[in-house]
């Protein structure tokens, strides 16, 4: 390797299917599907076992499809404690090889070894970190090695189940250049379209455009993409990069499809209640709420509405999530309903023009949802739900509920302590 950077992308195979076997050893080998509510309707694959991908399981494959491709698959609901447990032993054990280590989601993340790969080869490093995450934690994983975090990430991709993967600059036009452009890293479906309306369908395609030319149509977006194309990135690799975040949004998927509004009220109650504590848990307020529905066909909108004020409490959140239910709402059955605070500004920066009655309100219900989330962190999700949120639940439905206020797979699902403690190591 030349004497620049040396950085590993260390991403989890089948996290969710492992973390299972993991815990029950005789899933290994198995061909074995994580879905959710798969109890309570038929589900969706959210992540599969390679066996079971061999025999055609791909998420998001609804679950009775992904039984017809699998006859004898078995079939688990998301564990979320257990995965956010294996989570950190999988980042602390990173961790014991240096401070450079950057988590960007549950099961996945960078680390720059250029410090501590002198005098030990890369690859004989990263195949050391994979033995010991095989070993000690049964989680298996792919690690790409690179000069910076674009082609680390690429080449951890490029061999699945258990592989090393060493991509070099100069290795890009042979490498990357012949894939279809949606294969980089940060380019989505729709992005991808607008690449193949404008002619371009591969990364070498990318690579030989005019940097004005994308910026013309992607804005800064479309410069990065002509550096990635070339293999540039000089992003660092940034553990305060765990605690920075654009949104936080809870979803959850309905027991069946429904056009209750009685129904839909609760439901985004649930969600606004936490989306809100997430949201003083993390000191911040959203200056902006976006609505996501999706229907029984599977289509799927998101509406957002910009506030007059920052607000984290529920009340403000789903008023706002109201609204946009009842002016977008197209009187079709919905399967899915979701809540994300945008614009987020933090504690001490949110600024509200009050007069003398709104200073008195909001001070109650700042003390109270601050008193409520005390006992909730210590009693559960459960205590003090409002009448209008527990509605004629019995216990059953209140332990079935509980499972799916929402989920959520962004940077706070990682605790903080697990990345305070080593930064205070270092």
């Amino acid at each position: 390797m030349p004497q620049h950077r040396v950085i590993f992308h260390v991403d989890m195979n089948s996290f969710y299917a492992s973390v299972e076997a993991a815990f029950d050893p005789s899933l290994k080998g198995k061909p074995l599907a994580i879905a959710g509510n798969a109890r309570e309707r038929r589900g969706i694959v959210v992540t599969a076992s390679y066996e079971a991908r061999a025999k055609g399981v791909k998420p998001p494959m609804p679950l009775w499809e992904a039984e017809k491709a699998c006859p004898g698959l078995l079939v688990r609901e998301p564990n979320f404690d257990r995965y956010r447990d294996l989570s950190q032993q999988m980042f602390q054990l990173l961790y014991e090889y240096t401070p450079l280590v950057q988590p960007v989601s549950i099961d996945e993340g960078y680390m720059d070894v250029t410090a501590i790969e002198r005098g030990t080869h890369p690859v004989d490093l990263a195949g050391h970190i994979q033995a010991r995450l095989n070993n000690e934690l049964q989680l298996p994983s792919s690690i790409g090695i690179a000069p910076n975090k674009f082609l680390a990430k690429m080449a951890s991709d490029m061999k699945k189940p258990f592989g090393i993967t060493v991509l070099r600059k100069r290795q890009v036009p042979d490498v990357l250049w012949p894939m279809d452009a949606v294969k980089m890293h940060g380019i989505g479906s729709k992005t991808g379209e607008k690449l193949t309306r404008l002619g371009i369908l591969t990364i070498g395609d990318i690579a030989h455009q005019e940097p004005h030319y994308l910026e013309q149509y992607f804005g800064v977006a479309g410069r990065r993409m002509y550096e990635k194309a070339h293999g540039i990135d000089e992003r660092p690799v940034d553990p305060d990069a765990v605690h920075d975040f654009k949104s936080i949004g809870n979803s959850t998927t309905l027991p069946e499809d429904t056009v209750n509004q009685a129904t839909v009220r609760k439901v985004l109650m649930n969600l606004a209640d936490s989306v809100g504590r997430r949201l003083r848990r993390k000191h911040v307020y959203a200056g902006n709420v976006q609505l996501t529905i999706r229907y029984h066909d599977r289509k799927t909108i998101t509406r957002s509405r910009q506030l007059p004020h920052p607000v984290n409490n529920q009340d403000d959140i789903f008023q706002a999530a109201w609204f946009l239910w009842e002016t977008y709402w197209n009187q079709t059955p919905i399967r899915l309903l979701g809540i994300t605070g945008l614009d987020l500004v933090e504690e001490g920066k949110a600024v509200k023009q009050l007069d003398l009655f709104d200073y008195k309100r909001d001070l109650k219900d700042e003390r109270l949802s601050g008193v409520v989330d005390q006992l909730r962190n210590k009693y559960g999700e459960e205590s003090l739900l409002r009448g209008r949120q527990m509605g004629e639940r019995d216990r059953s439905d209140q332990i079935r509920d509980k499972k799916k206020r929402g989920t959520s797979l962004e940077k706070d699902f990682l605790r903080e302590d697990i990345f305070n403690d080593n930064q205070t190591e270092e």
